[in-house]
Parts: C-alpha cells; sequence; structure tokens
C-alpha cells in the first residue's frame, strides 16, 4: 500500500541549495553579486533554475546557502520566490553565513556550510536531505530522484552526467559498477578515468545530492573533528562515503525533464564568459536544446511589470527589427537591426545599429550607429553612439575583457574607462 501524499518521500525532504559562491570565472559579471544571481536566458537568474525544479518537483522546503556578495540574490529570492506558505510547511528560507555554531569562521566549504545550520534543520525533521548546487542550468525531476535513492537503499545518492573525458577535470569523477554502486570518485582530477568501453568520457556528479538525514548529519559531526578536512561535499565527505561503500549514482537521464524522448538531456555549467555567452546565445536556435516554452514544467522568477518590446520604424535603412532572437519586456528596438541575439528586460537599441550574437543584460542602452558581435553587454550600461565591438580582436582586448574564445565582456566600468580612448 502505498503512503499517502503527504508521507511521499519528496515531502518528507529538505533541500538546500548551495549558493555562496563567487564566480570569479565569470570575471566582472560576478563583481556585484554571487554567481546565482547572474541573470539568464532573456528574464531568468541562473538560481531560479534549481528553485524551478524544487517547486515542479514537489520539493516545497527550502534553504538557500548564501556567503558572498549575497544582497542580489536575496533581493531576488524575496521579490520573486516568497509565495510559499509557511502555515502549510512550505518555505524558503535564507542561510546567509552568520557563525551560528562557531564566532570563528564563516562558511568554510560546502559540507560546513550544511553544518553550520543542522540546528534549523533539526527543528524540521527532515527524512531525507537534498544538496543543489545554486548555479547550473537544467529541468531536472528531484521527486524521481529521491524515490531512486530510497529504492537503492543506500544513505547517499549521487546524480551524475556524463561528459567529455577533456572536460572532466572541472568536476567530480566516479566509476560505477553493475548495481550503480560508487566504487571510485576523485574531485577534479588531473587526470580523470573514462568509463569503461568509452575512453573519450567519464562519469561527472553533477553536485547534486540526496543523504538520510540522520547519516548526513552523523557524517558532518565527524567531519568536523577532522582538522586535514577542508569540509567540502565533493573533497572530503564523499570520496570517504565512498570508500566505505555506501554511496550509489544516480544517472541524469532517469530523472532528466525533456518535452521529447529523443531530446538531449541538458545540463549546463554557466561558470565562465565562454559558456555563459554559449548558453544564452544557443536558445536563439529553433528548436533549443533548454525548452523555455514547456507549460508543463514552467521556470518561475521576478520580474518588473514592464509594457511589451517594441519596434519601431521601417524604413529600408532604419528598421526596427529583431530576427532568431529572444527580446523581454521593455526593450524598444529602434530602427536597428538585431540577429541572434538575447535582450533582457528594458534594453533599448537606438537607431541604425547592427547586433550580431549579443547577450544584453538588463537597462542597458546601445546607442547610434554602433556595431556589435560576440559581445555580453552587462546590465545598465551606456554604449556610446559609433562604438564598434567584436571586430578587432586587439582593440577589444585592449577595451574590454575578451576571453579565450572571443567573447567580448563590456562593463559599465570598463566604458567609464575610455574617456579619451577611440572607439
Amino acid at each position: 500500500m502505498k503512503d499517502s501524499a503527504h508521507r511521499r518521500p519528496v515531502r518528507r525532504t529538505i533541500a538546500l541549495v548551495l549558493a555562496g559562491g563567487r564566480g570569479s570565472r565569470l570575471h566582472a559579471l560576478t563583481e556585484n553579486c554571487a554567481k546565482p544571481a547572474v541573470y539568464f536566458g532573456g528574464k531568468f537568474r541562473i538560481i531560479d533554475f534549481v528553485l524551478s525544479n524544487c517547486l515542479n518537483s514537489d520539493v516545497h522546503r527550502i534553504g538557500v546557502l548564501t556567503q558572498y556578495k549575497s544582497h542580489s540574490l536575496l533581493r531576488h529570492i524575496q521579490h520573486g520566490w516568497s509565495f510559499l506558505r509557511n502555515e502549510v510547511n512550505e518555505f524558503i528560507d535564507l542561510l546567509p553565513a552568520q557563525q551560528r555554531v562557531d564566532e570563528e569562521f564563516w562558511y568554510r566549504g560546502t559540507a560546513d556550510a550544511v553544518f553550520q545550520n543542522l540546528d534549523i534543520l533539526r527543528e524540521h525533521d527532515p527524512k531525507y536531505i537534498l544538496i543543489l548546487a545554486g548555479d547550473h542550468i537544467y529541468k531536472m525531476n528531484y521527486a524521481s530522484l529521491i524515490e531512486d535513492h530510497v529504492e537503492q537503499g543506500s544513505p547517499c545518492t549521487v546524480a551524475c552526467i556524463e561528459v567529455p573525458l577533456e572536460e572532466a577535470t572541472a568536476f567530480g569523477v566516479m566509476t560505477v559498477d553493475a548495481n550503480r554502486r560508487i566504487t571510485r570518485f576523485e574531485e577534479k582530477p588531473v587526470q580523470p578515468q573514462a568509463m569503461p568501453g568509452r575512453p573519450d568520457t567519464a562519469m561527472a556528479s553533477m553536485g547534486v545530492y540526496v543523504f538520510d538525514a540522520a547519516y548526513l548529519f552523523s557524517a558532518l559531526e565527524t567531519d568536523l573533528k577532522d582538522p586535514s578536512s577542508s569540509h567540502d561535499f565533493g573533497k572530503d565527505l564523499i570520496p570517504a562515503m565512498v570508500s566505505r561503500g555506501e554511496a550509489v549514482a544516480h544517472p541524469f537521464g532517469m530523472s532528466c525533464v525533456k518535452t521529447s524522448s529523443e531530446a538531449v538531456s541538458y545540463w549546463r555549467d554557466v561558470g565562465t564568459v565562454d559558456a555563459y555567452w554559449s548558453a544564452n546565445i544557443d536558445l536563439t536556435a529553433t528548436t533549443p536544446e533548454l525548452d523555455l516554452y514547456d507549460k508543463d514544467w514552467p521556470i518561475w522568477t521576478y520580474q518588473p511589470t514592464l509594457p511589451p518590446a517594441k519596434f519601431v520604424f521601417n524604413d529600408d535603412d532604419r528598421r526596427g527589427m529583431a530576427v532568431d532572437s529572444l527580446v523581454a519586456g521593455g526593450c524598444i528596438v529602434s530602427g536597428s537591426e538585431v540577429r541572434r541575439s538575447v535582450l533582457f528586460s528594458d534594453v533599448q537599441i537606438h537607431s541604425y545599429s547592427t547586433i550580431q550574437e549579443a547577450v544584453i543584460l538588463p537597462g542597458a542602452s546601445i546607442g547610434r550607429h554602433c556595431r556589435l558581435r560576440k559581445v555580453v553587454i552587462d546590465e545598465n550600461c551606456q554604449v556610446p553612439d559609433g562604438m564598434t565591438i567584436g571586430f578587432d580582436e586587439a582593440a577589444d582586448a585592449r577595451r574590454f575583457h575578451r576571453s579565450p574564445n572571443g567573447v567580448v565582456l563590456v562593463t559599465c566600468a570598463m566604458l567609464a574607462a575610455l574617456e579619451g580612448v577611440p572607439a
């Protein structure tokens, strides 16, 4: 006989979203905010994807652990995610580093961040703890993951994906036996181990874990006493659990949310300028790999009340148009051509400009007679009339941040420093 709905494993779970990372590889995009608060996809923040996964999976008890430059993130969650009802045991709690347990330390690692909130977690008496990274783009049914954890019977489950071997150095890499038990785990190995029979592919951790709550609490207390530990899940706790034979793997394909069986299992770490630009631009495809139009699995967010996007002028040399592009509310494209680009809320493109493969964040304004290609324009930037970006490697590198793959990141501070420098 099945449990009633409120006794399902997912309803006895608390999710903890680790959202305190600096995101330094995004350079100036995270100068004033944590990586999970960075804008993505025309109207969202990165953290909206993991929070939407929780909501759509019926995980309605959520803690968001923050630390570095968290003001923008906290404000976004307060504005956009305050609709859960405490009266029916639903909540999103904000858990900034407060030195609750030890007045000497802030959060020293991902595991320590959870440990410092053990008193709060125990008050809610969860059966299972779901640990989530707050800085990845994907759609996943956590209810399926949690139910698989219960069925497997191990106290620790690690969600995993297949990645190209040359990229595996950025992940925790695991080896799995025929029963999905993890037999080996290395965090960011210099020489990652390939999957058996697949020399070009490695099995990598997604940074998504499910634990039996009592088991995790005990493991965290043991880890705290180890002076050699860095108090991190990937570096310390998971390898120790694997060595004791207590961890199993959950392939992402088992719980990935897709609109068709033929679709790829989409997961992205947008932690570099190149990856961030590429993932945004990929959304402009006719049929993008990440389906934002799935009404059965909506991505929730907060957005300001703005008028619809507007396109004005229809002269041969001054036509407001956008092709193969995402254009958010409040945007005005005035007599300019926008192609294969993502315009976030309240962007203005003035006349006689051409915009190609651009990611333009909220509140930015592009002047007249500008030429932009393969750029990320940070929020509230005022690009002056006549500026050309993305056509001269040396000039771009001298004035702005140019990534290894040629994406040019432009911020307000960089533009302010250009007085007297030729455009």
